[in-house]
């Protein structure tokens, strides 16, 4: 049995035969093979006074409701202006959007969606979707129209020039905010 513990809020169990089949949009981790061990923040990483103890008492499989639901994963929106695309220099506009991403997320830091789309076993296979705006008055009104429904996000007001070049959205389950975007096209 290899043991793998860290220090985050998740403690993993592999057997040595065990096969990792990695898909470009998901992993398969055999139940039988793999435990997986939640822990809250507050909480002690070890259930005994020994940090020796053996992962072989945490194996278990998970419970069916803590496999991540594909039909419902984790996404961040960042829309660019078409705008600033066609006039701007590709890498200044793709720094817009890093911007608004970042922010978001940093904003949102304590936000459970965003600690999930941040934790470890998700930091490889991120889901983010980045579409177009015609120009500044399309964003600003998107930005109003998410402000209006409760949607977190950042709206990246470039400075000095105090221009709205792109918006972010925390990180959501697709289903609650894919409806707010499915007008815009994808960013080509």
């Amino acid at each position: 049995m290899i043991s793998v513990i860290s220090a985050s809020r998740f403690t993993f169990s592999i057997s040595k035969s065990t096969k990792l089949c990695s898909c470009s949009r998901s992993r398969v981790w055999p139940s039988s093979s793999l435990s997986l061990r939640s822990r809250n923040r507050n909480s002690n990483l070890f259930s005994s006074d020994s940090m020796s103890e053996s992962a072989e008492s945490n194996s278990a499989p998970p419970p069916d409701d803590s496999v991540e639901k594909t039909a419902d994963v984790l996404i961040q929106y960042v829309v660019l202006r078409r705008d600033l695309i066609d006039s701007w220099p590709l890498g200044s506009v793709v720094t817009q959007g890093c911007h608004a991403s970042v922010s978001a997320v940093w904003l949102n830091k304590d936000d459970p969606h965003t600690f999930e789309y941040c934790s470890p076993h998700n930091i490889d296979s991120m889901h983010k979707v980045t579409l177009e705006v015609k120009g500044e008055t399309q964003i600003v009104n998107l930005s109003e129209k998410l402000r209006a429904n409760s949607i977190a996000h950042k709206l990246w007001i470039e400075q000095p020039e105090n221009i709205p070049t792109c918006l972010a959205t925390k990180p959501y389950p697709k289903s609650v905010v894919s409806a707010f975007f499915k007008k815009l096209k994808l960013c080509k």
